[in-house]
């Protein structure tokens, strides 16, 4: 089961970066994503609580988009969003989205899980930033959801 919910994050961080990259509306990322993810007989090849909870994040991602990037560029000091390598961002972006939407989530297994999959696709000096980044996102939201 863990391993499905970090294919469903990485899953929803490689639409998000669709989205980013393509400058695509989420229902055309939705389409071309999971028609590339049909074997030959036209067959989802993910698995359906894998793509449920993937599709939940994409969406929790697109439809709170400025609450995410605020919060990212509030923490991520003397960087903006344009500035930052896409994959970062989208990184930031999917996590952020879990914070905020799935409140059962620990912040540090969201944390971990971004870092894991920044691990496979970001470069090596970007863990760093994105967990000092995360951290300090996740400090903030559940200081907003006390007060």
């Amino acid at each position: 089961m863990a391993g499905e919910r970090r294919k469903a994050r990485e899953i929803a961080m490689q639409m998000l970066y669709q989205a980013d990259m393509g400058k695509q509306q989420p229902l055309e990322v939705r389409r071309v994503f999971w028609k590339s993810r049909e074997d030959e007989n036209g067959k989802q090849t993910v698995e359906p609580d894998t793509r449920e909870f993937a599709e939940d994040l994409f969406r929790v991602a697109t439809e709170r988009s400025d609450e995410v990037d605020e919060l990212i560029e509030k923490h991520a000091q003397n960087w903006r969003i344009a500035r930052m390598a896409a994959v970062d961002r989208n990184v930031l972006r999917m996590a952020v989205a879990e914070m905020l939407g799935f409140r059962a989530t620990p912040h540090p297994i969201v944390i971990n899980e971004a870092l894991e999959i920044a691990r496979r696709y970001a470069a090596p000096e970007s863990i760093t930033f994105l967990n000092g980044v995360l951290d300090a996102i996740g400090r903030d939201v559940m200081k907003m959801r006390l007060g």
